[in-house]
């Protein structure tokens, strides 16, 4: 029998990814495909099992989402373990945390992702843009981690 808390993670995943659409954006193509979705929990999205290549750049709209791929799983400080987690995607975009991220850390180089942008920082000095966070679900491992792109917000350090 599964874990309840494992089932439910699997329903909001699978809705998630669902609201983003087969192109990466926007709603799902019908409200009976999120109900069934959310109705038949046993059934998770098959992990998978081919790296993914970018299939554009990446997202520029809040809400908008890509599939791209892991480039490479690190530590935020280089080759200092516990200093916190850093990703890397094929899009060019990267994600950091002062934190562990066991989503981030369970990674691996070539990980099919789908990475969709959550906030834009606000009232940046020109040319700082630091502080986009996104939230990453591994379609691999079934993990989700929102974080930024950045240690630093816009003006900051």
């Amino acid at each position: 029998m599964r874990n309840p808390s494992i089932v439910t993670l699997l329903a909001v995943s699978a809705l998630a990814l669902a609201a983003c659409g087969p192109s990466g954006s926007g709603a799902a193509s019908s409200a009976s495909a999120s109900a069934a979705a959310a109705a038949s929990p046993a059934a998770a999205p098959a992990p998978a099992t081919q790296p993914a290549a970018a299939t554009s750049g990446p997202p520029t709209a809040v809400g908008q989402c890509v599939q791209t791929s892991v480039h490479d799983v690190g530590t935020r400080l280089e080759n200092t373990p516990g200093s916190g987690s850093a990703i890397s995607y094929a899009d060019g975009v990267s994600q950091v945390s002062y934190d562990q991220v066991p989503g981030i850390d369970a990674s691996q180089a070539g990980d099919a992702v789908k990475l969709c942008l959550t906030s834009l920082p606000q009232n940046c000095p020109p040319g700082d843009d630091r502080g986009k966070t996104y939230t990453a679900t591994n379609l691999r491992t079934g993990q989700t981690w929102t974080e930024a792109d950045s240690e630093h917000m816009c003006g900051g350090a």
